[in-house]
């Protein structure tokens, strides 16, 4: 087994490093407290959005609802939970279930996830237009405040993707059902023969990752201030790229919450990168593929030459 393979995080950080390097280099004065919080303002919902996608992942599945599902949370947020907390939370709480919910159905009447999560994403998208026709909303006063701290030494953003990444490395890779859950990944059947409900784990993971989402359009909205029906709907790409950017696979269980969380990093950082390169909106999309396809190339050559010796 090569090194890459048993330290999936290599190239991740490597990945980051680098942009990071060239963007210092291209723009010096981004190298501050505060040049690096306007080049990661927008990560800590990117992350979170991400972690997401890695739960869904994780148990071989694939989710194509989590643009349109955070869209709809960041809608609520910016109206019921910013004019009637409790309604509001009540709302969040049921959309979480009704995700836990959404993994059970798939997996008991053994449903591609691929398709359901495209229908959801009609069925979240057509709830946020009705709950926000127009962009619009405001962001709770608390949760504004929360997302703008000022920490010392380094940005919000970047403490908060470390906590982030902390959090769910001792959630997935440490704690007992971390484990069981990506055994659900590697071999589902396994797991169902050691005496678990595979459909309750399916649920669970499912459930974590309406969690995260719901986080991701709370923290989307406290750092925009108001609420799009559509101002998510690139996550779902995005978080995609993050977990396979950050050493996931998409079948096996095999997933890195660090490597997500320095995957979705990376990806907000090549966004500013190609603005300082003067490269047009409509073009930018392309140049985040370009940069993903060549560090999954990367990762295929070493993993061939590991494979090999």
């Amino acid at each position: 087994m090569s090194f890459l393979a048993r330290h999936r995080i290599v190239l991740p950080v490597v990945s980051l490093a680098v942009l990071l390097a060239l963007t210092f280099w291209m723009q010096p004065r981004a190298m501050s407290y505060f040049g690096l919080n306007l080049l990661f303002n927008l990560a800590v919902p990117i992350a979170l959005a991400t972690i997401a996608q890695m739960m869904i992942i994780m148990v071989n599945d694939i989710d194509l609802s989590v643009g349109a599902f955070v869209s709809l949370v960041a809608c609520v947020t910016a109206t019921f939970l910013n004019d009637a907390p409790l309604l509001g939370l009540l709302i969040l709480a049921a959309l979480i279930l009704s995700y836990a919910a959404m993994g059970a159905v798939i997996h008991a009447l053994a449903l591609p996830a691929i398709v359901v999560t495209l229908g959801m994403s009609f069925v979240w998208g057509g709830l946020a237009l009705f709950i926000l026709p127009t962009p619009g909303g405001a962001a709770p006063g608390w949760l504004r405040t929360l997302m703008t701290v000022k920490p010392p030494v380094m940005p919000m953003a970047v403490v908060a993707a470390i906590l982030i990444a902390a959090v769910t490395h001792l959630l997935v890779i440490r704690s007992g059902i971390g484990t069981v859950l990506r055994g659900v990944g590697g071999n589902s059947r396994s797991v169902a023969r050691a005496g678990w409900n595979v459909t309750a784990l399916k649920a669970l993971a499912y459930g974590l990752a309406g969690l995260f989402g719901v986080l991701a359009g709370m923290a989307l909205v406290g750092l925009t201030t108001s609420a799009d029906a559509n101002i998510a709907l690139r996550y779902t790409l995005l978080s995609i790229a993050g977990v396979i950017l950050g050493g996931g696979e998409f079948t096996g269980g095999k997933v890195s919450p660090t490597g997500a969380v320095i995957g979705a990093l990376t990806l907000t950082l090549a966004a500013s990168f190609l603005s300082f390169m003067r490269l047009s909106p409509d073009w930018q999309i392309g140049a985040q593929g370009a940069i993903l396809i060549l560090v999954l190339t990367a990762r295929l050559v070493f993993a061939r030459r590991g494979g090999a010796a």
